[in-house]
């Protein structure tokens, strides 16, 4: 089985790639900036790509997760920066140094869903155009990042993200505790359309493009049944079975957020993992209500 290496490994999604890789056998090693003694640890630097190119020449492919949460909070300069910097610049430092090794793993390099802008009720697959604003620039800087490794030949999968759904992390832990209160409701009209992907699929598309030789180049991963925010609110109200009637009003969002609000609160895009499904990946958790109620499930079970 290949030796995958994951940045960004203690994450929400970094965690759970790791548990689902290591129980379909494969050797797994972690990328980290301290402490890298350990047997499954490999040294890096991300502002100068610096790798352990000793334990690196172990590895057969990786996955690249890492960078600054785009939605912790308002985006100052500083936080655009750090965002930015997280991504492009250290992207392509760590493909430089994995493109120095004799034999240059496979890359399945983190991207995001945000790389088509604001698209209202765009029907979106690989083959759409990069759209407007900060996240799509920063989307777009991030998969150029990786030429480097597939200028030497190597594979190289771009993975546009939508929002993740799983146990005690990214989206839904934030959304819980007002819907649980019975006070959750739409984002601003709540008519932007929400792509979505429960993290359990998305880990098992990571290891199906990690063993699938001809995938290379952007592959949109969320489910093929996309919903608009309305729709997605209803949804995780029935699963708590509580209300979800109270709105957020955008100019309260605006002011909260600034910048951000826009740029992924009322954001829209209504996505289609076309080359994952021709490629012949399978679903486990398509529907929403499935989704949310797996979800759920596992985190009333902890």
């Amino acid at each position: 089985m290949p030796t995958i290496a994951i940045t960004g490994a203690s994450g929400f999604v970094g965690a759970a790639l790791r548990e689902c890789l290591t129980a379909r056998g494969h050797r797994v090693l972690r990328f980290v900036r301290t402490d890298a003694a350990a047997s499954d640890a490999i040294a890096w630097d991300p502002q100068t790509g610096r790798i352990d190119m000793d334990k690196a020449r172990l590895v057969d492919a990786v996955v690249h997760l890492a960078g600054e949460n785009v939605a912790a909070g308002r985006w100052s300069s500083t936080r655009k920066r750090a965002i930015r910097d997280s991504r492009g610049p250290a992207t392509e430092h760590l493909c430089r140094s994995l493109a120095q090794l004799d034999r240059p793993p496979a890359l399945l390099c983190a991207s995001a869903i945000g790389f088509y802008g604001d698209r209202g009720d765009e029907l979106l697959d690989e083959r759409s155009a990069r759209g407007v604003g900060f996240l799509a620039e920063v989307a777009d800087e991030w998969e150029r990042a990786t030429a480097p490794l597939a200028q030497r030949g190597a594979r190289v999968c771009l993975l546009r993200i939508g929002m993740v759904l799983g146990k005690n992390g990214g989206a839904l832990k934030k959304m819980l505790p007002p819907f649980r209160l019975g006070i959750g409701g739409p984002i601003g009209n709540g008519r932007q359309w929400t792509s979505w992907i429960a993290l359990d699929d998305l880990c098992s598309a990571i290891a199906f493009l990690i063993t699938t030789e001809s995938a290379r180049g952007p592959f949109v991963c969320v489910s093929p049944q996309p919903v608009t925010n309305r729709e997605f609110t209803q949804a995780l109200g029935r699963a708590l079975r509580r209300p979800a009637w109270l709105p957020m009003p955008a100019f309260l969002l605006r002011m909260l957020f600034g910048e951000m609000a826009d740029g992924v609160l009322l954001s829209s895009q209504r996505a289609n993992p076309g080359r994952l499904l021709e490629a012949g990946f399978c679903f486990a958790h398509a529907d929403l209500d499935d989704a949310l109620r797996s979800a759920l499930a596992i985190q009333r079970a902890r």
